[in-house]
């Protein structure tokens, strides 16, 4: 570049930077504007579905008030796609297809928070036990914070153009949701997405703080039963049996040399065996012994290299003892999550304006799932963002041996307004720089 020209190239930059600066102030102080009429109306939405949860698979009820309060906002509203599932579109001139997801299925957990809005909730589930049921996993905030993005950003519709596509997703905690509604043309009978965002709480992050991800952060989930055979008998004649609790433990420690001595270190993976059933009394050798794996991984690469080294050292194990051949199922979890990279670096600036360049973290990579990546698989730029959901004050409450209580537990409860302020800004700023009006293109 010529010299002369570089005093006019930094003026230029220095004013877009302030222009952007500008509209990302002027969006935080309409919606915090918002917020301050509105906040009230939903700490009620969300004390409401946090009392009324339902399992994955049953989540009608949350499902038809998803419904009615997106087609109240002038949203054109299809139900029951893949399931329960619920999408909404407001189509706002023409521009770019935004997707916003939200999950609506809690957990089979009796509550013990003591809050005033607990669940009560008892159900039988799909082995006919009675249960608890708790979102323990914060859907209940993630559905709240939807609908008040949405209810935003449909009475501004000046602040932005393009098509805003609503998703609310049945059975995520199952790994099945996401799965079930692009089978059933979320992605061909909608308006395709350019991009797709979708916030989840985080019980160790402070209220108030969002944390934002590159690349890979959440893992490919899948679990594997092993049944080891062997030849039953007295436990004081092991010599005329076939052991299969001994072959399952020698089974269980040669599993953790895949990840240490045949993956690449650069490549991270998890092989947990977190059940093992066999016997029945002190002095029996059982004829099977049951192991039940979670297996985590990032790549496709390792993903295949677990599946195939699990199969051959249950049949080594087994082979070792003369044993019959294991019986080993695999059944397909969640892929990884993968934060587009571009899309994370555009929302990066944005949302530090929005919030306060102090408020934004680096999102740490997960051995967690979430099946959000397959919105990602399928081609479509995707962020998932960690939300920080309980106050500084009482993170600093908790005792250092008990801990914070984490998601999934039945002590977890999110700190409602801090909360949802964060997120209703960090989504509606999101979707108004996705969704420029033409004017600001």
């Amino acid at each position: 570049m010529n010299n002369k020209f570089l005093p006019v190239v930094l003026t230029m930059m220095f004013f877009f930077g302030q222009h952007c600066s500008n509209v990302a102030g002027e969006s935080t102080q309409s919606v915090n504007t918002w917020l301050e009429k509105n906040l009230e109306k939903y700490v009620t939405v969300y004390k409401e579905l946090h009392a009324s949860p339902e399992l994955s698979f049953e989540e009608e009820r949350t499902a038809a008030k998803m419904a009615a309060a997106t087609r109240e906002m002038g949203f054109e509203v299809t139900e029951h796609v893949g399931g329960h599932g619920v999408v909404g579109v407001l189509k706002n001139g023409d521009g770019p297809t935004l997707l916003l997801r939200a999950d609506m299925d809690a957990l089979p957990v009796v509550e013990e928070t003591g809050l005033p809005y607990a669940s009560e909730v008892r159900t039988k589930d799909e082995r006919g036990v009675t249960v608890g049921v708790m979102h323990a996993c914060g859907h209940d905030m993630h559905m709240t914070m939807m609908l008040a993005t949405l209810d935003y950003l449909a009475s501004h519709r000046s602040a932005w153009q393009g098509t805003l596509v609503a998703i609310f997703q049945p059975a995520e905690e199952r790994g099945a949701g996401a799965k079930a509604m692009i089978a059933d043309g979320l992605l061909t009978k909608f308006s395709r997405p350019d991009y797709a965002l979708a916030l989840h709480v985080s019980s160790e992050r402070p209220a108030g703080k969002l944390g934002i991800g590159s690349g890979y952060t959440q893992a490919n989930v899948d679990s594997v039963d092993i049944t080891i055979r062997g030849r039953g008998g007295h436990g004081a004649q092991p010599d005329q049996t076939i052991d299969p609790v001994v072959i399952a433990a020698k089974l269980i420690l040669d599993l953790q040399t895949i990840v240490s001595r045949e993956l690449n270190p650069t490549d991270p993976a998890v092989i947990t065996v977190g059940s093992i059933h066999g016997g029945t009394k002190h002095n029996i050798i059982g004829d099977e012994c049951k192991l039940q794996l979670t297996v985590r991984s990032y790549s496709d690469e390792a993903r295949a290299h677990l599946a195939e080294a699990i199969r051959r050292k249950a049949f080594a194990a087994a082979a070792s003892a003369g044993a019959p051949d294991p019986i080993v199922e695999q059944s397909e979890g969640t892929p990884s999550l993968y934060n587009d990279p571009e899309l994370s670096d555009r929302l990066r600036p944005v949302l530090s304006n929005a919030l306060g360049e102090e408020n934004l973290e680096v999102k740490q990579p997960s051995m967690g799932g979430e099946d959000f990546g397959r919105y990602g698989r399928a081609g479509v730029p995707i962020q998932m963002m960690s939300i920080g959901s309980v106050s500084q004050e009482r993170l600093d409450e908790y005792d250092s041996k008990e801990g914070v209580p984490s998601l999934h537990s039945s002590k977890y409860y999110p700190d409602i307004e801090p909360t949802l302020r964060t997120g209703v800004i960090t989504l509606t700023t999101a979707a108004e720089d996705l969704l420029p009006p033409k004017q600001s293109r």
